[in-house]
């Protein structure tokens, strides 16, 4: 489904990757995990296409997304990509609900629509209840769960995580977890999670690490 070849990124005259090459299957979660600096979240953000590398490729579905337009690139983000961060990084203005329909409506979806769908997506979740909270009456694994309904709200191709839990306690950080599996076996639902947590990566199809801006094991 995702194809990364010769992957190299370099800031100033720091190289953080040197010629990363990466396969991600349809409905696999992969975690990636090594030491701070090692390179995890360059490489997730390019794969996110929210940085450019400064040689390589990177392919959905034989898409070269780095040929697109700016224009062309924002909205194939929009449709194919979902993001969950290690803070939620919902709007504090708006209630759960709003938040979890924002990329859709930001993709000009039908506001009916969007609406109808995120609420499908809460209750699916689990959070019905909660949908007219806005983020400050919501507990941290709330939060997070919101997230991810807002990350599947356009029905990605991937959703790619950044320290999901980071900010989690042992219980929230399980239930999130537990969250993951079951949208991968009742969704297909691929993820690409950037994790020190060495119980989510034992729980991974598949873990890589990186060491020195290269993939220094794949493990499955």
């Amino acid at each position: 489904m995702i194809r990364m070849r010769g992957i190299h990124k370099s800031f100033d005259r720091l190289e953080v990757l040197r010629g990363v090459d990466l396969d991600v299957a349809d409905g696999e979660i992969l975690s990636i995990v090594g030491a701070s600096g090692a390179g995890k979240t360059t490489l997730l953000q390019i794969l996110g296409t929210l940085d450019r590398p400064d040689s390589g490729v990177v392919e959905y579905s034989s898409t070269n997304v780095f040929d697109l337009s700016p224009k062309a690139l924002a909205r194939f983000r929009n449709k194919n990509i979902g993001f969950v961060f290690q803070f939620h990084r919902l709007l504090p203005e708006f209630s759960m609900l709003e938040n979890v329909a924002m990329p859709a409506l930001v993709g000009g979806e039908n506001r009916r629509e969007a609406f109808a769908r995120a609420m499908e997506l809460i209750d699916y979740l689990g959070l019905k209840e909660r949908a007219d909270h806005r983020p400050s009456q919501l507990s941290g694994g709330e939060r997070q769960r919101a997230a991810v309904a807002r990350a599947l709200i356009n029905n990605p191709a991937v959703i790619l995580a950044d320290e999901p839990s980071g900010s989690l306690d042992s219980v929230n950080r399980r239930e999130l977890y537990d969250l993951f599996f079951r949208l991968r076996d009742e969704r297909g639902q691929t993820f690409v999670i950037v994790t020190h947590d060495e119980t989510l990566a034992a729980r991974s199809n598949r873990t890589i690490h990186i060491a020195d801006g290269l993939i220094s094991n794949d493990q499955s």
